[in-house]
């Protein structure tokens, strides 16, 4: 999936970094690589679901992102984190 942009809150940014020890460059890096995008729930707001990313940083670190995917592929980031054992499974899957 191609997104056009990013959309960082600064209270998430504090979050990712305090909760789970991301950073956003490396959520980036999962969004603009190769990642595996999976519709979690249809949003309320018609166009704007939830999605989960998954994918892997350039130096090697497995993540789940979090997002709502936006009107004209924008992304508002909600969380990431480590990806657990079931997410790595589904993300290694071909």
């Amino acid at each position: 999936m191609i997104l056009r942009e990013i959309i960082w809150l600064h209270k998430i940014v504090d979050k990712l970094a305090w909760k789970h020890g991301v950073l956003p460059y490396e959520v980036e890096e999962v969004l603009e690589g190769n990642s595996k995008h999976f519709r979690l729930q249809k949003g309320k707001v018609e166009g704007e679901d939830l999605y989960n990313a998954l994918g892997q940083t350039s130096s090697g670190r497995y993540l789940s992102v979090f997002y709502i995917k936006k009107l004209r592929n924008r992304a508002l980031i909600l969380s990431a984190r480590d990806m657990n054992k079931i997410e790595r499974r589904r993300y290694e899957k071909k």
